[in-house]
């Protein structure tokens, strides 16, 4: 994407009532004005929040969003201008239920409140396999502290991934700090019992991995 079809979205991003883009500082340095009452102030409701987190295009937080009105969804990404399309698909459809935020992960602890989260999927993460960038790996033991943080204590994590790597490093994680795991799959378009929102909404990206016969692999699971 060239720079100037960037801005024109970071630009357009702006103008999106359904865009949340806090700077570092207030979230770091203050209490966001949106933690703890993203139902009240945006949604309006009091339905369950369900988050994507490293949400890209979108496409998953906006198919969720068509299939569960009585469900809120927030996809959350460092790239707005990734996210722009579903941000605008949103609007085009009048999903009232579905909001993006231009924030880092790690922050996320800082952006909603304690059980504020009923559900959290992480579609098609960087697995980052090299040693030194595990920090970032999306389901290491600081992330999985600070999704335990903001989740309900019900509440459940979904990783899909292409990365056989992610899959078994997850599944490893979890063993080992005595998670809960609900339902592991290595394969879930060969393998029977795939929850259908697994199978049901596929990504820009898992077509690809798909016409290459790339597996597509999925853990949901409870942090303990």
């Amino acid at each position: 994407m060239g720079s100037k079809n960037k801005l024109k979205r970071f630009n357009e991003n702006k103008t999106f009532k359904n865009v949340f883009e806090p700077k570092r500082e207030a979230l770091v340095d203050a209490v966001y004005e949106m933690k703890g009452a993203w139902n009240e102030k945006f949604f309006k409701n009091n339905n369950p929040i369900v988050l994507e987190l490293g949400c890209g295009k979108g496409e998953y937080s906006v198919a969720l969003a068509q299939k569960y009105p009585n469900k809120n969804f927030i996809g959350i990404d460092i790239k707005g201008a990734r996210f722009w399309r579903g941000a605008k698909t949103a609007l085009e459809e009048n999903l009232t239920n579905v909001a993006f935020i231009r924030t880092q992960i790690e922050l996320v602890d800082l952006v909603f409140a304690e059980n504020e989260i009923s559900e959290i999927w992480i579609t098609f993460p960087d697995p980052q396999i090299k040693y030194k960038r595990t920090k970032h790996r999306m389901t290491n033991s600081e992330f999985l502290k600070r999704y335990k943080k903001i989740l309900q204590p019900e509440g459940t994590v979904n990783l899909k991934t292409d990365s056989e790597f992610m899959h078994g490093y997850t599944l490893g994680l979890l063993h080992g700090e005595g998670h809960e795991i609900i339902h592991a799959n290595n394969n879930v378009y060969k393998q029977d019992g795939s929850p259908e929102d697994v199978t049901s909404i596929q990504t820009f990206y898992e077509n690809q991995y798909l016409e290459i016969n790339k597996p597509i692999t999925y853990i949901k699971f409870k942090i303990k």
